[in-house]
């Protein structure tokens, strides 16, 4: 009995039901990406934490949605019409919403996430990245957004936001919306406490995000 109120506490305590990984559909050189991916994974299933992704089951996409459904939490993988074919992104792993283009994908992502992290990826997990630091600083939304710097991979990125602020171009409360650590772990307990502190452009309400979001999605299920 004492051990199911501390289960009960925990659920109350626990601040993200589901997480948006955003990752490369390529798994790198390193054999530390990889771990990387597979921590993550652990970690969230410790946490009792959902999985939101890609919706490919190749590279870093595919270890951690694995890692995720595995471990017996719930994967949802959003992926567009275009990226089906098993030899662009492999079969879904656990549920999947099938959109229509890549702007109705980040719709749907968002929609589903209580917060955000990104592994290393290519010039997509980077384009995701962008977007939705600047939907935070736009005040569209006010979830934290989490960079796990594995091997300092992140490290040029990180110091073009630095030179942004030097030369006038971002704002220095907005240089904080990036959660930054190095472990999974340590990227998530950062994350859970992360209150936002920047100036938004327009409040949240202004940008009416459930009506944006159900416009954009509207059309979306092609298929699961």
């Amino acid at each position: 009995m004492e051990k199911e109120q501390d289960t009960s506490a925990s659920e109350k305590t626990r601040r993200f039901k589901s997480i948006c990984v955003f990752c490369g559909s390529r798994a790198g050189y390193k054999s530390s990406f990889s771990d990387a991916a597979l921590e993550l994974g652990k970690q969230l299933v410790e946490r009792k934490i959902d999985l939101v992704y890609g919706g490919g089951s190749v590279g870093l996409m595919g270890l951690i949605s694995q890692t995720v459904f595995n471990g017996g939490c719930h994967v949802l993988g959003v992926i567009p019409k275009a990226l089906m074919p098993h030899e662009i992104s492999g079969e879904t792993i656990g549920e999947r919403i099938t959109v229509a283009d890549m702007h109705q994908r980040k719709a749907e992502m968002s929609r589903h996430a209580d917060a955000f992290i990104a592994l290393p990826g290519g010039y997509g997990t980077l384009e995701e990245l962008m977007e939705i630091i600047a939907w935070a600083q736009l005040g569209i939304h006010d979830k934290p957004v989490g960079l796990l710097n594995v091997d300092g991979y992140y490290n040029s990125l990180l110091a073009l936001f630095d030179k942004g602020v030097e030369e006038g171009f971002i704002n220095d409360t907005a240089r904080h919306i990036v959660v930054i650590a190095d472990t999974a772990a340590e990227l998530i307990k950062k994350m859970e406490e992360y209150e936002p502190g920047h100036d938004k452009v327009a409040p949240r309400q202004s940008w009416e995000v459930d009506q944006l979001s159900e416009s954009t999605t509207s059309g979306e299920a092609l298929g699961s």
